[in-house]
């Protein structure tokens, strides 16, 4: 949880989010948890394949359901040396990015460390969750 509260950066423009893929396609190895908010946080790492296909699947999703000239969702503790990645769902935005008491928690989480049960408070569509598990079919 103190890793989940910490000081995070925003991939505010599109090729900044552009740049934290490639970092992390380029330090990709088999130590980041992928974990999507509301289901069972993974008891184990994601192979280096998940975490491609993982990344290549989101952003697209990104790019086709935020239909905004910036991205502005997509947060890391740091963009050029990221450990801990949130990624908010277009859908559920409430304020991601301003103060409020009660902040939406993001859909997906990339970790190196184990992440913990983060129980959303809202029900993920089954469209989402079918999107979701088919990744890792």
């Amino acid at each position: 949880m103190s890793a989940f509260n910490g000081s995070f950066t925003a991939a505010l423009r599109w090729h900044q989010l552009d740049a934290l893929w490639a970092v992390l396609r380029d330090q990709a190895d088999d130590d980041w948890y992928i974990y999507a908010v509301g289901e069972a946080p993974p008891e184990s790492p994601s192979s280096m394949s998940e975490l491609h296909r993982f990344i290549d699947e989101m952003d697209s999703f990104l790019r086709r359901e935020h239909d905004e000239a910036y991205c502005g969702i997509v947060y890391a503790d740091n963009l050029l040396q990221p450990g801990f990645i949130k990624i908010y769902d277009p859908h559920n935005l409430g304020v991601s990015c301003g103060y409020s008491l009660n902040p939406p928690l993001p859909g997906w989480i990339l970790s190196k460390l184990a992440p913990c049960d983060l129980p959303s408070t809202r029900v993920l569509p089954n469209n989402r969750r079918r999107w979701w598990r088919k990744l890792f079919e």
